[in-house]
């Protein structure tokens, strides 16, 4: 990655302009750039799909909008920018108290959550949820909604640090994935049966594990691949357990229905004033530091959202 100077975007039919205050970072902005992620845009390109700022330009037809405007927002690129232009529909206004860090960790990981909680994963009160790497921005985001849902949850990760970290965030119990133990501790404070539903960003050997603690007619949510490796299945398993595996790809589900990032913000921002999430940004940098923030990210030194400041 490189710093260049360029013109400022202007906003066309439909768009709005935004001035940056806080952008924030995801795993998948790595894999991105690495050109191994499912969305592919072609190089050179600017990353970043989370923002904050204030609204400083508004494009042809848009109403609603002015500039002034505090908003948070979902731009699918070009977010690590002083200036952003994405589409009006995909802006939504600051929610009372809420800070401009807080705002930017929370669209993509809520929603997603959101999305395989409620829309995938059905999950209902009272069921047990496993949560896969609790420390990360989306299981960060799981755990609260899983929480806020009435479910007893369950997390995984890979250090004391961030174990204590997924607990301060609602897991009622906490476990150490590097201990292939975890498996056998799922079943144990289920009373043999195995969580409901498991939510995993990480894949692998997680993955394939995971089918070994689930419980019958259990829905395993697919993610996303943080290990690196993309896992297969023995369909035997979910034959025998009557066991979903369902996908969770929000970006594709808001192609084909544009309206849902609003619908899912309505829920969310709900669940902030009443107290039950609250996005927990852990590392800040300036934005001239994005290199750094990003190293930070893939060394996994990073718990709950990192953001840059600018």
């Amino acid at each position: 990655m490189e710093w260049a100077e360029i013109d400022a975007p202007e906003p066309g039919p439909g768009q709005v302009r935004v001035r940056n205050r806080a952008a924030a970072l995801n795993f998948f902005d790595i894999l991105q750039i690495q050109g191994k992620y499912q969305v592919k845009p072609p190089f050179p390109f600017t990353p970043g799909a989370e923002i904050s700022g204030e609204i400083d330009a508004v494009g042809p037809g848009v109403t609603g909008w002015r500039a002034g405007d505090a908003v948070l927002g979902m731009p699918g690129g070009a977010g690590f920018a002083e200036q952003t232009v994405l589409e009006a529909s995909k802006v939504f206004r600051l929610p009372a108290g809420m800070d401009w860090a807080q705002a930017a960790a929370m669209p993509i990981v809520y929603q997603t959550s959101w999305f395989a909680l409620k829309d995938r994963g059905a999950l209902r009160a009272g069921e047990v949820l496993l949560v896969h790497a609790g420390a990360s921005g989306v299981g960060m985001s799981a755990i609260q909604l899983g929480k806020a849902f009435g479910a007893h949850v369950i997390a995984t990760a890979g250090s004391a640090g961030k174990l204590e970290f997924a607990k301060r965030q609602g897991a009622e119990h906490v476990l150490d994935y590097g201990d292939e133990k975890w498996v056998d501790q799922v079943r144990d404070l289920t009373g043999g049966r195995g969580a409901d539903v498991i939510y995993d960003p990480v894949g692998g050997d997680v993955f394939e594990l995971s089918t070994k603690c689930i419980a019958p007619g259990g829905r395993l949510l697919v993610i996303g691949f943080a290990s690196g490796r993309i896992p297969s299945i023995q369909v035997n398993r979910v034959l025998l357990k009557n066991i979903s595996i369902v996908g969770v790809f929000w970006g594709g589900h808001v192609k084909l229905v544009p309206g849902y990032p609003a619908e899912a913000h309505a829920g969310l921002e709900k669940l902030w004033l009443a107290g039950k999430i609250r996005p927990e940004v852990s590392s800040t940098w300036p934005l001239g530091q994005l290199r750094e923030a990003m190293g930070a990210l893939a060394e996994r030194k990073v718990m709950g959202k990192a953001v840059l400041l600018v």
